[in-house]
């Protein structure tokens, strides 16, 4: 614990003696390497956060938010003036229903209600600090509030607004709701007495998630993978020699679905976790998102990193034969270390999903070094 901060320890400390010479490791050399990248990206950061402490658009508080988690869980204790005045700016955004977020009547989709509490939840739980726990609460009843439970399509799973007059959820605004609410399951232990509990049902989403994945006859290409949702075909479609269409599974919502049964309290042992691995065993690639391109390639290093890591994976078995298991931390750091950019930022040509927008893309970049290097869990 350091001030008000709770920062997490995973550096390797190096004593030298004068005198005396030592090799690294290439272990070690990687993960000097990742604290290096790291330093320099939250120097950009701090160089570019704006005066009422926001990053980005603050009509969109997640985009704040998902610095703030970098920065929490940088291990950094130099960061504490710029994490409170992102903190601050965050908790200017919390309304009275206990969402986190800012109206936007104007924008198709308003102000995406749910993404942003559910990221900006995360991201103050992983400050430790106490006096933000109201704000958690009132958060975590939002998010249970927002689960939608009305019909065999839908049930389960979460969208961006659940006051939408239409119905809609996907695996991304699920999987966000997902970790929220186990990252912060935590301070329900604290809530005052009078108040009544907040969680969401378990059960419906997990049902949820797993109609997300694809079955076996999707196809050997798909099997195992995850979609987006049963109507949007993010990266294509898919008919199988009996006639029957799947829609195709790609990379970062096959992680994004990984982590979610995981959060679920799923066995590593079961076969939806065993084929979610096997899938991006088969697919693995730093070059891309598989089946998206570039299109949202940072978020799939930085899900990809949560994922692997959470799921105590160290290697990714090689489906080729012959050519040993993927150590994938080293390689996710090394790929990450070469596209940083000379001024300490990472961004994406490809601006879907938001990643041209520098403090997205670096604030990806950051939290994938962080999990890939074991520095925050």
């Amino acid at each position: 614990m350091h001030g008000k901060y709770r920062f997490f320890a995973g550096l390797i400390v190096l004593a030298t003696l004068s005198g005396t010479r030592y090799v690294w490791s290439a272990e070690q050399q990687t993960g000097s390497a990742a604290r290096a990248a790291i330093a320099r990206g939250l120097d950009w950061l701090q160089k570019n956060q704006q005066e009422n402490g926001s990053w980005s658009s603050p009509k969109f508080p997640a985009l704040t938010a998902l610095p703030l988690w970098a920065i929490c869980g940088s291990a950094e204790t130099n960061r504490l003036a710029m994490a409170d005045r992102a903190t601050a700016f965050i908790v200017s955004c919390a309304q009275t229903n206990g969402g986190i977020y800012v109206d936007n009547p104007d924008r198709q989709g308003g102000g995406l209600p749910n993404y942003n509490t559910a990221i900006c939840m995360t991201a103050l739980h992983a400050t430790g600090r106490k006096d933000l726990l109201p704000v958690i609460l009132g958060a975590r009843g939002y998010m249970s509030r927002s689960q939608y439970l009305e019909d065999d399509i839908n049930t389960g799973g979460f969208g961006y607004d659940r006051a939408a007059k239409r119905p809609y959820t996907d695996l991304d605004n699920t999987f966000f709701s997902m970790e929220a609410m186990r990252r912060t399951q935590d301070v329900e232990d604290m809530r005052p007495a009078d108040q009544r509990r907040a969680d969401i049902n378990w059960a419906a989403a997990l049902a949820y998630v797993s109609k997300m994945q694809n079955p076996a006859a999707a196809g050997t290409n798909d099997a195992g993978g995850f979609i987006y949702n049963s109507n949007d075909p993010k990266a294509g479609a898919v008919t199988n020699a009996a006639g029957t269409v799947y829609l195709r599974s790609y990379g970062s919502i096959t992680y994004a679905g990984l982590l979610s049964l995981i959060y679920a309290d799923v066995a590593r042992t079961d076969p939806r976790v065993i084929s979610a691995v096997d899938f991006a065993a088969r697919h693995w690639t730093l070059e891309e998102n598989p089946g998206m391109g570039q299109q949202g390639v940072y978020f799939y290093y930085m899900v990809m990193g949560r994922a692997l890591a959470t799921a105590r994976i160290d290697r990714v078995p090689r489906a080729q034969e012959g050519g040993g298991d993927i150590a994938w931390r080293d390689e996710l750091i090394r790929k990450l270390i070469s596209l940083q950019r000379a001024d300490g930022s990472w961004g994406n040509s490809n601006n879907r999903f938001w990643e041209g927008d520098p403090v997205l893309a670096t604030s990806y970049a950051l939290l994938s070094l962080e999990f890939a290097s074991g520095i925050t869990k």
